[in-house]
């Protein structure tokens, strides 16, 4: 039998004990969910979402500031309006900078509370110690959420949960102080009586987790899901209008976060047109992703970060999928009897209706990610399900135990196999195009992470790739430039530019990309002309800024280009490679009149907090600015790092950080030129 609680009233002592049960029991799945997820600490960030979300985003790197909650509330960015998951973010950059372990366990602290919260919700509403516990580890532990935890862009996924959970702890509260057992009593309270302290505070947690991830819409129609079972307040005999009524204000905070997520993808382009893809394989994706995502919660197998949409659906497809949600549908209704399977039958189709594709935001067929709070009412199904299998039908206890020991084993090894693929971008897209087909988006963001990290060839095979299956698109052709630009092939590099200008003329990147072409090809003027088209379409980017500052030193023009990188900085405050750069040379310029120390160790200090103390660039400004204001000790310190750093990564040329190293230990400082024939490497965005 499984065990139940009653929240009744009880003795002092009865009551300690069960409430101690309670709270261990929510404390060690949070805990082991934690220790699932203690490998994020040592993960990257990727540069799918992550860029926007962090680390480009001047907005949020700068922390905590009166001037960021103002954009955090007011902007559109990246197609969304969820600004309490702009301020986690914020919160993140002021407590920890750019330390992506840092930012990762917040996401685990949330997906730990969330789990403990989902325990405590159900063992309140249905008084089943074991049924709540097992639904609750299921959630905790399934590869499918992997993605929601692991992503940092995903932090929207766990917090708006997070609320989404303490609203409906918040209504069950309501919900057992109520008195109406009736539709006649419960018209008749809804009439008479103001909503008590619990409902208030469910509709408060319900407007910040809107604030979090409007897909939370669905919020209401899960608190009618609850009335019918398990808190029976109605039977769908004695059900009426005013169990809709008593709701009024949840529809209608809804109604007003469609309204503003629909300006807000509208505003950022976000939503596809039906010209590029089509109702009708809208509707075709809709049926099959359902299926789909049912499967992979039973057999979650080749789970990517993208699933690529494909062109159409076979027929066989179709009607296999739409066999399948017919015979479940029927299997729920002809077992109506047992509450929990409707419930949690319909609970996993409505919560997903929102991200189901009818509106097509990207061109994915489906993502683990949207999984999230649905699956809940798959493990309702399964968890209870078990429970009544032991009560109803004298299934063997320990028959039972076993199936659910070895289910949970399973997620946790599944989870652990998963998490690993979250580790870095390269891992993550590699795994992607191992387990999917076709996948453009893959392809592109694999290129970027080879390029970034050096291997140009690489790089250029996965961006032709993606220009073969995603022909036309002027992002494509921009990579191609750059990468052909790193392999010094500058002339091809200018004609895939030009190419990309001719689809789409108006995007800064590819006239900030020009330009350092250009600049490499000693033709500076056309360069900076390029650079100031680029700050004039996107006036709030610090990249042109910063490259003209770089074509000014080559030329010589010492005091115009720290002009540039402190307009760059005025627009990015907190850009770690521009702070490191601009310190580098007022630390380091030949030319004496430009040498500012204090102002580079102030530069070079704000970078190294920023990235936790482990880019080996910064660490390399920072003992130039240390050797520059005569703290030779530290200068030595920072040197010593950068060989350690540079050894442990088999870098190959470590003569020009030993002979810094050998200048401190001396009490010299080192000085470089930054004309055209003696530069250091180049810094471009998103390195």
């Amino acid at each position: 039998m499984a065990t139940k609680i009653s929240f009744a009233p009880a003795g002092k002592l009865l009551t300690s004990i069960i409430m101690s049960r309670l709270r261990i029991t929510a404390l060690l799945l949070a805990l082991v969910t934690l220790l699932v997820y203690l490998p994020v600490g040592r993960h990257d960030f990727v540069n799918y979402d992550d860029t926007d979300y962090v680390t480009e985003n001047s907005f949020v790197k700068s922390g905590l500031t009166w001037v960021d909650a103002k954009w955090a509330f007011i902007a559109f960015h990246s197609g969304n309006w969820h600004p309490i998951t702009w301020l986690s973010h914020m919160a993140d950059c002021e407590f920890f900078g750019l330390n992506p372990g840092a930012h990762h366990f917040v996401n685990a602290l949330l997906h730990a509370a969330n789990v403990a919260l989902l325990f405590i919700l159900f063992l309140r509403l249905t008084g089943l110690f074991w049924p709540a516990a097992f639904n609750a580890a299921l959630f905790a532990w399934h590869p499918l959420h992997v993605e929601s935890v692991a992503w940092i862009s995903e932090r929207k996924d766990v917090l708006s949960t997070f609320f989404e959970l303490l609203a409906l702890l918040c209504y069950a509260r309501f919900a057992e102080k109520s008195k109406a057992l009736s539709s006649s009593s419960v018209l008749g309270s809804a009439r008479n009586s103001k909503p008590d302290v619990f409902y208030t505070l469910a509709l408060a947690m319900f407007a910040l987790g809107l604030m979090s991830k409007p897909m939370i819409v669905t919020l209401p129609f899960v608190m009618l899901l609850l009335d019918y079972w398990p808190l029976r307040r109605f039977s769908p005999s004695t059900f009426c209008l005013a169990f809709l009524l008593e709701k009024w204000p949840f529809f209608l905070l809804a109604a007003i976060s469609c309204v503003i997520t629909f300006l807000a993808q509208r505003a950022g382009a976000a939503v596809v047109s039906l010209e590029i893809i089509p109702l009708h394989l809208r509707l075709e994706n809709a049926l099959v992703a359902y299926p789909s995502y049912l499967l992979k919660l039973f057999w979650p197998e080749n789970l990517a970060v993208i699933y690529p949409l494909p062109k159409l659906y076979p027929l066989w497809q179709l009607m296999l999928a739409i066999a399948a949600l017919i015979f479940i549908s029927w299997l729920v209704w002809y077992a109506r009897k047992f509450a929990y399977l409707p419930v949690g039958w319909l609970w996993f189709l409505g919560t997903l209706l929102p991200v189901i594709g009818i509106v097509q935001v990207g061109s994915q067929a489906m993502a683990d990610r949207y999984s999230y709070f649905p699956s809940i009412g798959i493990f309702i199904a399964v968890a209870f399900g078990v429970n009544d299998m032991e009560n109803r039908y004298q299934f063997p206890k320990i028959a039972l135990t076993m199936a659910a020991v070895l289910m949970l084993a399973g997620c946790l090894f599944l989870a652990e196999n998963q998490l690993g693929y979250w580790h870095d971008s390269e891992a993550l897209f590699r795994h992607a195009l191992a387990v999917t087909k076709n996948n453009d988006i893959a392809h592109l963001n694999l290129g970027a992470a080879l390029q970034k990290r050096g291997d140009w060839n690489g790089a250029l095979a996965e961006y032709c790739e993606t220009e073969r299956l995603a022909p036309g698109g002027f992002l494509i052709h921009g990579n191609i430039g750059s990468v052909l630009d790193d392999l010094g092939r500058p002339e091809a590099a200018m004609a895939e530019y030009q190419e990309a200008l001719r689809i789409n003329p108006n995007q800064p990147k590819i006239h900030d990309g020009i330009g350092i072409t250009l600049v490499e090809m000693n033709r500076f003027n056309e360069a900076m002309r390029q650079f100031a088209e680029a700050a004039r379409l996107n006036a709030n980017d610090p990249w042109p800024h910063f490259q003209m500052g770089q074509a000014l030193l080559k030329q010589g023009h010492d005091a115009e280009a720290i002009s540039q990188f402190r307009e760059s900085l005025r627009l990015d405050p907190d850009n770690f490679q521009i702070l490191a750069y601009a310190a580098r040379v007022l630390s380091a310029d030949e030319n004496t009149a430009m040498r500012d120390g204090q102002a580079a160790l102030t530069y070079a200090a704000r970078a190294n907090i920023l990235v936790g103390g482990q880019h080996l660039f910064v660490i390399e400004a920072l003992g130039m600015a240390y050797a520059e204001t005569g703290d030779y000790s530290n200068a030595v310190e920072a040197a010593k790092t950068v060989v350690g750093l540079a050894t442990a990564t088999k870098m190959k040329n470590l003569e020009p950080m030993q002979q810094r190293l050998q200048l401190y230990e001396n009490h010299q400082p080192w000085r470089e030129s930054f004309l055209a024939t003696n530069m250091p490497a180049k810094i471009l965005p998103n390195n």
